[in-house]
């Protein structure tokens, strides 16, 4: 995978402003600017005035919803970063619903804007607090942090930074998504977390192998156990293993070819007994995943031959057709939407080109693994991964699109549609869609009546 040149001199954080993690664990500046004694993760609910803090910085919930307009149009640069710091230093909040809404609100903050250089600075300090909340917090809390340790990853690319913090996180991850008595929910976050992390600062080829043996270790329970069976029964670890599925996948993108001819041998008479679970999410998992190991194995030889063919293709045509009543429709229409295109990739090469727009530019997704790498980030990412797109560095080598296009302030304007104007769009194409749905009942109204 493309890597930005890696930084020779590290950064160490919290020494502009940021503070190191034990003086942010001392103490952790209040709204009004008071200092206050912090006792990180007592079992005491959080006090009014707790609370009032919190919301005094920032509402988590805006940044999810509003993104960059809201920083545009309604504060500046300094409030944000003013925000951020107050988030980051109730990330050691005695409360753990505190400590929760704290790396949300930073995560959605990451997730819509670019913050390269605040991050650098603080990047050590948000590392300790991730830990913290991933070794002792509760379910939500974990999750929550998993979720900002692979936003922080995108937000500062590949050198030594992001290796840092995938050291110190990774051993933890590891151990929780190995955990069977952890929640499921944490185990299915952490694996992401740890698919996405891997992919964008493992530099040592052994760990990123070790990576892929953990995950092939959870998802690979799913498989068929015994030879009499025809369906795979979906269990509550389905979840888990569809996500440990999706980041093995992902990481085989950027293994060297000799490990992918392993991989391939290992899983690809295997992986098809995934197709046949009674779980839509995993089935699709499942045939997306195929579609791209076969495109990876025709990449290494053109003329690469699959034993199996004819059965395989019989199962994918018969999802691709899937009339099944006990089946929600929806479930369905999905389903045989992305089987008709894994059918096409597997039987005739060929993939159905998606277009993305992000402000004045396009970018063509033409291939399975580039599919597969923007479903990924688009999932961690959300609302935000238009933005990412234009200005995230590390995310533009990954797909190929250059450097950052630099548009004037007039340009951007004439570009940015208000909130109203997006509300009055969206309200006429709806009235149109509405009105062309009555016209086309009357009209077979009217053919009922004839005949």
């Amino acid at each position: 995978m493309p890597k930005n040149k890696k930084r020779n001199t590290p950064h160490r954080g919290g020494s502009a402003g940021g503070g190191g993690s034990g003086a942010a664990a001392a103490t952790a500046a209040t709204a009004g600017g008071q200092h206050r004694n912090v006792q990180p993760f007592s079992d005491e609910d959080a006090s009014i005035e707790t609370m009032s803090h919190c919301s005094g910085y920032s509402d988590p919930s805006s940044f999810a919803e509003d993104g960059p307009e809201v920083l545009d149009e309604e504060g500046t640069q300094e409030d944000l970063e003013y925000k951020l710091k107050g988030l980051i230093d109730l990330t050691l909040d005695k409360s753990a619903k505190t400590r929760q809404a704290a790396l949300e609100g930073i995560k959605n903050a990451l997730s819509s804007k670019m913050l390269y250089e605040f991050i650098l600075e603080r990047r050590m300090t948000l590392t300790d607090s991730i830990e913290r909340c991933l070794k002792k917090g509760k379910s939500d809390e974990q999750r929550a942090a998993a979720a900002l340790a692979s936003v922080l990853c995108i937000q500062l690319g590949p050198g030594i930074e992001s290796e840092e913090i995938l050291k110190t996180l990774g051993p933890i991850l590891k151990k929780i998504i190995c955990d069977g008595a952890a929640s499921i929910q944490v185990r299915q976050t952490c694996a992401t977390c740890f698919g996405v992390c891997s992919f964008i600062a493992t530099d040592d080829i052994t760990e990123l192998y070790s990576t892929l043996e953990c995950l092939e270790n959870i998802f690979t329970k799913s498989y068929l156990k015994e030879k009499d069976t025809t369906v795979v029964c979906s269990t509550p670890n389905t979840v888990l293993h569809i996500s440990s599925l999706l980041a093995w996948t992902l990481l085989l993108t950027i293994c060297p070819i000799n490990e992918v001819k392993k991989k391939l041998e290992m899983h690809f008479h295997k992986l098809p007994s995934l197709l046949s679970c009674d779980d839509v999410n995993m089935r699709i998992a499942a045939g997306e995943s195929l579609a791209l190991l076969f495109e990876l194995a025709r990449g290494i030889e053109s003329d690469f031959f699959y034993e199996d063919m004819e059965s395989l293709t019989q199962m994918l045509r018969a999802l691709a057709t899937d009339g099944n009543k006990h089946r929600a429709k929806v479930d369905k229409r999905k389903q045989r939407s992305v089987f008709r295109d894994v059918l096409r990739a597997v039987e005739e090469r060929d993939f159905p080109t998606e277009t993305v727009k992000f402000g004045p530019e396009r970018m063509y997704i033409d291939c399975w693994v580039k599919k597969h790498t923007y479903d990924t980030f688009k999932e961690v990412l959300g609302s935000g991964m238009q933005y990412h797109l234009q200005s995230n560095e590390f995310l533009r080598n990954v797909f190929e699109l250059g450097p950052p296009v630099m548009l004037d302030a007039a340009t951007l304007k004439t570009m940015k549609i208000s909130r109203f104007e997006r509300h009055l769009y969206n309200s006429a194409a709806f009235k149109a869609r509405t009105k062309a749905r009555s016209k086309c009942r009357d009209k077979r109204a009217d053919v009922g009546e004839f005949f």
